[in-house]
């Protein structure tokens, strides 16, 4: 089996012969200086670099690009909008360039051969919490649900005409094998939000893009940091169907997941924390992990960038372990 056909395993609830696992976030920049230290080859650069060196299976993907390239550039923090509809159409010209994937062609072109050549794909984009936070800044993007909304659905309506007429373009390249959604709509505690301010701001766009996935079979799954476990129910009324990652320092539980939501598809949950321990600890969370693996649909990796103090020893022992276990897991 390739990496695709271990991954349309897993996500549709049926046994490979070995559960596939993969990094789904770039590793911190602190955290390659160390390991260049301790001996990293200075050719691994790319993420497939790492891949292949530390003997992960790879998925490939490409990421709409949502902003023209004469827009703009504010200073970080800095909001590009002002909350007004007028503001709004004088930034418009900058955003969802009409070559997004037209004028990408080369990358778009490389993803299908990887495809063929038997990598699993994701096709990335921002989310409806994520993108107007983009453009109004993190605390006016809050108020905005109260004393904005109607600006607030301009640039949503805007955004899904826009991700929907992509998507057709780029479905003549190759079918992706599931679409992530950037949001990060939670934080430690919970949701940013309300149900209600979901039902109200997010819901109509996420149906929208539920509804062109289906039809094509693409997995639909959310990119969201913190606890999101309250969130599952409402985004399964938006047709996602997988979540991640799982922070286990957020006290998300991908087991509580599996039990709570046994059709929901789950990637990530391995504690980064524990990384950087013993080599008892780091097989105790491959342990404490493998419930989900027997499950089925549930790929793991670590729950978000794997921190620096991880080493470069501890990070391969970690990839042996897990390894083992995403074999154990389909025994």
């Amino acid at each position: 089996m390739n990496t695709r056909e271990r991954f349309q395993k897993v996500i549709n609830f049926e046994k490979p012969d070995r559960v596939p696992f993969f990094e789904f976030c770039p590793y911190w920049g602190p955290t390659v200086d160390r390991w260049r230290e301790e001996g990293l080859p200075d050719y691994v650069k790319s993420h497939r670099d790492f891949a292949e060196y530390f003997g992960l299976d790879y998925c490939t993907g490409f990421n709409f690009p949502f902003f023209t390239n004469d827009c703009p550039k504010m200073p970080e923090g800095e909001p590009l909008l002002k909350m007004d509809l007028d503001s709004y159409k004088e930034i418009r010209k900058y955003l969802f360039p009409e070559d997004a994937v037209t004028g990408h062609l080369k990358a778009v072109e490389r993803t299908a051969k990887e495809q063929q050549e038997g990598l699993p794909v994701c096709l990335s984009a921002f989310g409806y919490f994520w993108f107007p936070r983009m453009i109004m800044g993190i605390e006016p993007h809050l108020y905005s649900f109260y004393d904005a909304p109607d600006l607030y659905h301009r640039i949503c309506e805007d955004q899904v005409e826009w991700t929907l007429k992509c998507m057709d373009q780029l479905f003549e390249y190759f079918i992706p094998d599931y679409f992530c959604m950037s949001e990060d709509m939670s934080y430690n505690l919970g949701p940013m939000l309300s149900e209600d301010m979901f039902d109200e701001f997010l819901l109509p766009y996420y149906l929208q893009i539920s509804e062109k996935l289906k039809k094509h079979n693409i997995l639909f799954a959310v990119d969201s940091d913190g606890q999101l476990e309250p969130m599952i129910p409402w985004l399964k009324r938006g047709g996602v169907r997988g979540v991640y990652p799982l922070e286990f320092k957020a006290g998300v539980d991908v087991n509580r997941i599996r039990a709570n939501h046994p059709d929901v598809i789950t990637f990530s949950a391995f504690n980064k924390l524990a990384m950087s321990e013993s080599p008892e600890i780091i097989e105790a969370e491959c342990q404490r992990i493998l419930p989900a693996l027997k499950a089925g649909g549930y790929i793991p990796s670590c729950d978000h960038q794997t921190p620096p103090a991880v080493s470069l020893e501890n990070y391969k022992l970690y990839v042996k372990l897990l390894r083992e276990y995403c074999i154990k897991a389909c025994e």
